[in-house]
């Protein structure tokens, strides 16, 4: 059973500056986790980037959060309001 995520991360334009300069290692570390089967988040609008990603499992998805918790992208851009939504398919 695959795992999904959706949403959008929104912020100003001083915290969008953070995570352009942050997004292409993030997406490059994730892209190679493990069990990712997708991962891509584009900018749809200045500060709106639509986040979609797909795991194999569940495992594989906490396995990725559990990471994404600890990065320098974290560190970095954690305080910015995400509205993610994760279903099971």
């Amino acid at each position: 059973m695959t795992v999904s995520l959706s949403g959008t991360l929104t912020c100003g334009e001083d915290d969008a500056k953070i995570v352009r300069d942050a997004l292409p290692e993030h997406i490059r570390l994730s892209r190679a986790e493990p069990g990712c089967l997708r991962f891509d988040v584009v900018e749809t609008a200045p500060g709106v980037f639509s986040v979609s990603e797909e795991f194999t499992d569940r495992a594989a998805f906490e396995a990725h959060q559990t990471r994404t918790r600890a990065s320098a992208w974290w560190a970095a851009t954690g305080h910015i309001p995400r509205d993610f939504e994760v279903t099971d398919a």
